[in-house]
């Protein structure tokens, strides 16, 4: 089995975010509403603003252990959440992007990565050094804003 470091964790969520912002640089190209673009391009740039976040936590990052039952506890469980749960590979993204043809399915599949997003953040706080949570809980709230913003645009895209 191999192990996680805590570097790999944060690796993961860089790509959790570089994901997010070319999803929604091409989710402004996809939108005709002048308002679903400008929302777009802001998700972008503040999912840029989380790279940068744990760009900087990958940077400073020291050999760190987190707390486990057993050896390789929270790397097992979080290689298989990774694995089942995030859209990593080209391949997939593209099939899952193919679905995305208009501004609703946007929201929809925006929403859900928020989601996804929001799930594994809690997961690794537990994994990085107490000093930086309170950076990942910041995040945290701030994917929650996302959806909410997410969830209430395309409500009012499916009742016009």
């Amino acid at each position: 089995m191999q192990v996680f470091a805590a570097s790999d964790i944060v690796e993961v969520a860089i790509r959790i975010e570089e994901n997010g912002i070319n999803f929604y640089k091409f989710a402004e190209q996809i939108a005709k509403q002048e308002d679903a673009k400008k929302l777009f391009a802001h998700l972008a740039d503040a999912e840029a603003g989380h790279k940068r976040t744990f760009e900087k936590f990958f940077a400073s990052m020291e050999k760190y252990d987190p707390p486990e039952q057993y050896a390789g506890e929270y790397s097992a469980y979080l290689r298989s959440y990774v694995d089942n749960n995030l859209i990593f590979t080209k391949e997939i993204m593209d099939k899952q992007l193919a679905k995305v043809t208009d501004t609703i399915a946007a929201f929809e599949f925006a929403m859900q990565r928020e989601l996804d997003s929001i799930l594994y953040y809690h997961e690794i706080k537990n994994l990085v050094p107490a000093g930086q949570h309170e950076a990942i809980e910041k995040i945290i709230e701030e994917e929650r804003k996302h959806y909410a913003i997410l969830c209430d645009m395309k409500k009012r895209y499916t009742n016009q």
